[in-house]
């Protein structure tokens, strides 16, 4: 299988990503090219480095998961990425913060691109749909530190908050930007929208969060239990025709870590979304109250309407983004109108 996708990649990807240098003459050339990988946290660091370095006058412009368009996108095709380096440049920008994602760089979408400095925030199983092997996948993100003129280190820590801190003010640092300015710089930052974006604070928290994968359900969930005077309750489900391995992986997380536990859709693509679920549960190891809920929507209001003073909500998956797909349709969604008409109905 995999090599079915190395003939693609090089025979396909590698062409349109050099065909896409030649026609927008090697942009990355004349900037400064940050580079920032990882399972988690890559979005948030790469909003907190962009903060730090506008903040402090910094000719910077960030492509990430959030500023790029398209649906369900990260790091960009090769003729996206190159026409938003071309005009980076044109617009007299010295420094580009790139999210880059393990697809990315196995499928040479950032070929050409001479990253200045490299970061990897963390490794963690993720996208085993494509890579087949956890070694794969590891490989494949540690190549951004091979591609990249200077690699940069920080200090990793179990608060996944103060980690992202350590890794933007380590680039930071590199960049010659002074430690306090720095930390001055991330007083003021706003936060990233759909990371662990706050709703409501009271009778009971609501937040709306971006974790899709085990790793980050778990860190996030770890992080929202001394927040929570009362009851956890946990939203979220799986992708379709995506890593079918980490299903059960965050049923258990859940099952383990959140008090209450509805489960539902979130881009079940041409998966029958009730199937995806019930790989979820098969995960759950304690007995604890779990509901289950396709509509999302309809989960959504469930949760609200489930939640007493002092508990926490928390809606796992979808974030910032604008559509939710089913079948091979992309329908508009967003995750904070749907929570709001929740709230209004509680």
């Amino acid at each position: 299988m995999r090599l079915k996708q190395n003939l693609i990649n090089w025979f396909w990807h590698l062409p349109q990503a050099i065909l896409a240098n030649l026609i927008y003459g090697f942009p990355s050339r004349k900037l400064i090219v940050i580079g920032i990988t990882g399972t988690s946290g890559k979005t948030s660091v790469s909003h907190l480095l962009y903060h730090i370095l506008k903040t402090n006058n910094f000719k910077v412009v960030l492509l990430s998961t959030i500023t790029v368009p398209g649906l369900h996108v990260t790091n960009p095709e090769p003729f996206i990425l190159q026409k938003l380096l071309f005009q980076a440049k044109k617009n007299h920008k010295k420094y580009v913060i790139l999210e880059v994602t393990s697809h990315g760089l196995d499928q040479f979408r950032n070929w050409g691109i001479r990253f200045s400095y490299g970061l990897i925030t963390n490794i963690t199983h993720e996208h085993l749909d494509y890579h087949k092997t956890f070694e794969h996948y590891r490989r494949t993100k540690l190549k951004l530190l091979s591609q990249s003129r200077v690699k940069v280190n920080f200090k990793a820590v179990k608060d996944f908050t103060q980690s992202n801190i350590n890794a933007a003010t380590a680039i930071a640092l590199k960049l010659g930007l002074p430690l306090a300015k720095i930390k001055a710089a991330v007083k003021t930052f706003p936060g990233v929208p759909g990371r662990m974006e706050i709703i409501q604070s009271k009778p009971f928290k609501v937040v709306i969060d971006f974790a899709h994968k085990p790793d980050a359900l778990e860190k996030a969930l770890i992080y929202l239990r001394p927040l929570t005077k009362r009851k956890l309750i946990a939203v979220f489900g799986c992708a379709g025709l995506r890593d079918r391995l980490k299903r059960p992986i965050m049923g258990e997380i859940s099952s383990r870590l959140a008090d209450i536990t509805v489960l539902t859709s979130e881009d079940p693509r041409t998966e029958d979304p009730n199937q995806i679920i019930q790989e979820i549960r098969a995960g759950f190891k304690l007995k604890k109250p779990l509901y289950l809920q396709p509509d999302r929507q309809k989960a959504i209001n469930l949760a609200v309407k489930l939640a007493k003073a002092g508990d926490t909500v928390v809606f796992f998956g979808k974030g910032h983004e604008k559509s939710m797909c089913f079948g091979k349709i992309e329908h508009p969604w967003s995750e904070h109108q749907a929570v709001k008409k929740a709230l209004c109905q509680k």
